[in-house]
């Protein structure tokens, strides 16, 4: 028996339109994937690094620091100099010599000098994160030949944190240029480079 044309109608009406659907979603999801495609989400932001002006509780923090190493040296203090230099430091003095950190120390106990005597003063310190970055003054008394002399310059020290404080990882000092003559003695502090507290005009009063 042929069975009934109008019978049919129903199923071939669920099958066009269950096409009709799968077809349409099957496009849907395409179309998600090509805008996924062109527009990838966007990476995550590098974190940037603090730079802070220079603050008093950092002028201080950095001077004590400073006073520790200048007490070493004056002291002969090995321990006391290991607790700032870190075991990757690397100096570089005001004639271009370079020394490591266990240069440093060995030089320290046999050094023949015993009017070795340092002093170091902080202008400014710029923190980036964990790395802080001293540049200062200072005036290093020593022995040149048969004579005395005090050497003065400038320094730039970089600090790293670790175990809990800070630890000097990189020294450089700069001799400042020594000008005998009348003129350059009545030269401001203002037409330095930047101001040297123990460079400038004699006190007047003194005289």
């Amino acid at each position: 028996m042929t069975p009934d044309p109008r019978a049919l109608i129903p199923e071939v009406e669920f099958t066009v339109r269950m096409t009709r659907l799968v077809t349409g979603f099957s496009v849907f999801l395409l179309s998600f994937s090509f805008a996924l495609a062109q527009n990838p989400a966007p990476a995550p932001a590098v974190p940037q690094l603090a730079v802070t002006s220079t603050s008093l509780p950092a002028l201080q923090e950095f001077q004590k620091i400073e006073d520790s190493w200048s007490n070493a040296i004056n002291m002969r203090d090995q321990y006391a100099l290991e607790l700032v230099l870190s075991p990757l430091f690397v100096d570089v003095s005001a004639s271009g010599d370079i020394t490591t950190r266990n240069q440093q120390l060995v030089q320290l106990i046999t050094g023949e000098d015993k009017t070795l005597h340092l002093e170091q003063k902080v202008i400014t310190v710029r923190m980036l994160g964990d790395i802080a970055v001293a540049n200062g003054t200072y005036v290093m008394h020593h022995r040149a030949g048969s004579a005395q002399v005090d050497e003065k310059g400038v320094f730039t020290h970089v600090f790293e944190r670790a175990r809990g404080g800070w630890m000097c990882i990189n020294s450089q000092r700069t001799r400042l240029p020594e000008n005998t003559s009348p003129k350059a003695k009545k030269q401001s502090n203002a037409e330095m480079p930047f101001h040297i507290p123990f460079v400038g005009k004699s006190d007047k009063g003194s005289q």
